[in-house]
C-alpha cells in the first residue's frame, strides 16, 4: 500500500505545474527549487554559453540550450542543465518542450544548492541515460572536470583549469580558452 511519503512525483505531473519562474528540477520523483544562481555562477555560463554559440555558428553540427530548458531522462527524472547540445543527428530528440531523451553534451557549472546533485544522483542518472559527455565545471576551484560517462561516471578523463583549453570528442574544433571562461573582473567570486 503507497503512502504519502513514498509517492514519487512522475512527469505527467511535472507536466501539469505552471510554467516558472520558479524553476524546479525533477530528481528521482522529488521537486527541487534551488535559489538564482550567483553572479559568477551566471558570468561563467554566459561566457561558455557565448564561446559555444559562435562555434556552433560556424560548424552546423547541431544545437546548444542554455538553462532554463527541461530535459526528460525517465518518468520520475527531468533536469534543467546550465547548457546542453544535442547533434545534428539527434534533433529529433528537441521538442516544444525540452529535449527528450540524453543530449550529447551536458554542462553543469556548480553551486552551492546544487552541487550534491551535479555530483552525485544526476551524474548517475545522465549516464545511464546516455548522455556521451559531462562538463562538471567548479566556480570556486576554476576547473572543469570532463567525464567521458560511457566509460566512467565516476573519473573524470580529464581535469582541466584556468590556464588550460577546453576541447570536446564531441566537437573536434572547439576550444574554449578557460582562462577567460574564468576571467572575474568584477570580483563576484568573492562575494
Amino acid at each position: 500500500m503507497s503512502t504519502a511519503e513514498n509517492l514519487k512525483i512522475t512527469v505527467s505531473d511535472y507536466r501539469e505545474m505552471p510554467e516558472g519562474p520558479p524553476y524546479y528540477q525533477l530528481i528521482d520523483g522529488e521537486l527541487h527549487m534551488s535559489p538564482s544562481p550567483r553572479s559568477y555562477h551566471q558570468q561563467i555560463i554566459a561566457k561558455l554559453s557565448t564561446q559555444l554559440g559562435s562555434f556552433l555558428e560556424d560548424h552546423a553540427v547541431g544545437v546548444y540550450y542554455p538553462a532554463p530548458i527541461d530535459v526528460f531522462l525517465t518518468d520520475t527524472n527531468v533536469y534543467q542543465p546550465d547548457l546542453l547540445f544535442v547533434s545534428k543527428d539527434r534533433l529529433s530528440l528537441v521538442k516544444k518542450d525540452g529535449v527528450h531523451g540524453a543530449p550529447d553534451l551536458v554542462v553543469e557549472v556548480l553551486s552551492p544548492s546544487t552541487k550534491k546533485f551535479d555530483l552525485g544522483f544526476k551524474k548517475k542518472v545522465y549516464a545511464v541515460a546516455g548522455v556521451v559527455e559531462y562538463w562538471i565545471v567548479d566556480p570556486d576551484a576554476c576547473q572543469v572536470e570532463v567525464f567521458h560517462l560511457r566509460a566512467s561516471a565516476d573519473h573524470p578523463d580529464r581535469t582541466l583549469t584556468g590556464g588550460d583549453t577546453l576541447s570536446s570528442d564531441l566537437l573536434p574544433d572547439l576550444e574554449i580558452d578557460l582562462e577567460k571562461v574564468f576571467a572575474d573582473p568584477l570580483s563576484l567570486r568573492e562575494s
